[in-house]
């Protein structure tokens, strides 16, 4: 056979009990179906361009855009405003924290600066009280101005 060669394909399929009559013309109940290829050359259609479809695809693309812009938006304020609630909730931790550290810090302090404490260490390190005279306070005798220097008379005491 040539290059122009028919090519038939087909099966056999039971002739069905609604056929009647049909049934006994084919052999032993079986009736032979043949198909055959047709070849379609479909390289010459042209495909129509629509005005009506090419803007209906065009608005709802634009709309599921637009859907999808707002969807991430929503989406992205509703993470931030969880972000923010994180961050507020380590600041207040913190400052739950420095605000004892800081009540700590302020009882050490006044313990630091008792002065029956201060008195012991200062006999323990061998320290006397002062003597009447041996203190001079430095007081401004203005109440409102700022004296950053002022000359006194000072009073030199012997070692004894």
């Amino acid at each position: 056979m040539a290059a122009g060669a028919m090519n038939i394909t087909g099966m056999i399929t039971p002739v069905s009990e609604r056929a009647g009559a049909r049934r006994f013309a084919a052999v032993g109940g079986i009736t032979p179906e043949f198909y055959f290829p047709k070849t379609i050359d479909n390289s010459r259609v042209v495909k129509v361009v629509d005005p009506q479809r090419r803007r209906e695809i065009r608005v709802f693309s634009a709309s599921v855009a637009a859907l999808f812009l707002i969807t991430m938006f929503y989406a992205w304020q509703h993470f931030r405003a969880i972000e923010y609630g994180y961050r507020i909730e380590a600041q207040k931790a913190e400052r739950s924290r420095l605000t004892e550290v800081n009540r700590f810090l302020k009882l050490q302090e006044a313990s630091l600066r008792d002065p029956g404490r201060i008195d012991a260490l200062a006999r323990q390190m061998g320290l006397k009280s002062p003597d009447p005279g041996q203190v001079v306070r430095m007081e401004n005798e203005e109440a409102g101005g700022n004296v950053i220097a002022q000359a006194s008379a000072v009073a030199v005491i012997p070692p004894q």
